[in-house]
């Protein structure tokens, strides 16, 4: 993945640019990494548990995750795992360079793919927190859902841009599905950066899994990255090299940021199920 929809060349490009582009292509990768691990977390326990027959297993990790004698709801659990675990795993090749100049079959077959998984995955999220609940208050559920309805906007702004052949617009569209896709990703991980900064659980109750904190970041793990993304998309544009290197720092803040809290998560959540 030697370049990706990140990079592509600015107008008039001058002083600032590369600065933008190594930013943006090192959030990327870090990114990649850390959603390839929690996809490996989601094969190794989920369907480790699986395997074994015995799907009570899940409630270890996932309140409600099996309950005996719900058949259907419990396929839909299923199905919502697996399938986020093929949409972390794929949904990062639709932005390689090489994948679409050399493969543009493949790139289309998998885009198409994509979209219609991240369509299912984000319908099941929500039939799972109408029919099971999950952890938290209210405030969580509705961003939550939030979420998902962003996510099923955006892919079909993606497919409408993709099919009338308006591929700059396409490419900012699958941009903005890949992040709202990736949000419980987000979630754990600023959750578990929130966790190991303050050395405990402050603003919010561990118990109800409630509170200011719990709220902020239900919101922010679809706000922040898009509102990150938008920062980009501007400075992308701009003639004024003061922007790009003001952007670029503020990515390269959030990629410390985000790096910190992918290694609590992976130390604390993942790792120890791989």
């Amino acid at each position: 993945m030697n370049e990706s929809v990140l990079s592509v060349p600015l107008p008039n490009a001058a002083t600032g640019t590369g600065a933008l582009q190594a930013a943006a292509r090192v959030w990327f990768l870090i990114a990649v990494g850390g959603q390839w691990l929690f996809a490996a977390y989601v094969a190794a326990f989920y369907g480790g548990v699986a395997l074994t027959g015995d799907l009570a297993g899940w409630n270890a990790e996932l309140p409600r995750g099996y309950v005996e004698g719900e058949v259907f709801e419990n396929f839909v659990v299923g199905a919502h795992l697996a399938l986020a675990f093929a949409i972390l795993v794929c949904g990062p090749l639709q932005f390689s360079h090489a994948l679409r100049t050399h493969l543009p079959r493949l790139h289309r077959a998998n885009g198409r793919a994509y979209l219609v998984t991240a369509i299912v995955t984000s319908l099941a999220g929500v039939y799972m927190i109408a029919t099971r609940g999950t952890v938290g208050d209210g405030t969580l559920h509705l961003a939550t859902s939030f979420n998902a309805l962003l996510i099923l906007c955006f892919a079909a702004l993606a497919w409408r841009s993709a099919v009338r052949r308006e591929f700059a617009e396409h490419r900012v569209w699958v941009m903005r599905l890949w992040l709202v896709v990736g949000g419980v990703w987000f979630f754990r991980v600023g959750f578990m950066f929130w966790v190991a900064y303050n050395q405990g659980a402050v603003g919010f109750d561990m118990k109800t899994f409630s509170g200011p904190a719990i709220t902020i970041l239900a919101f922010g793990q679809t706000l922040v990255p898009l509102a990150i993304l938008q920062l980009y998309l501007h400075a992308e544009r701009s003639r004024r090299p003061l922007v790009r290197y003001a952007a670029a720092a503020v990515i390269g803040g959030a990629t410390v940021a985000m790096s910190f809290g992918i290694l609590a998560a992976a130390n604390k959540m993942w790792l120890p199920h791989l």
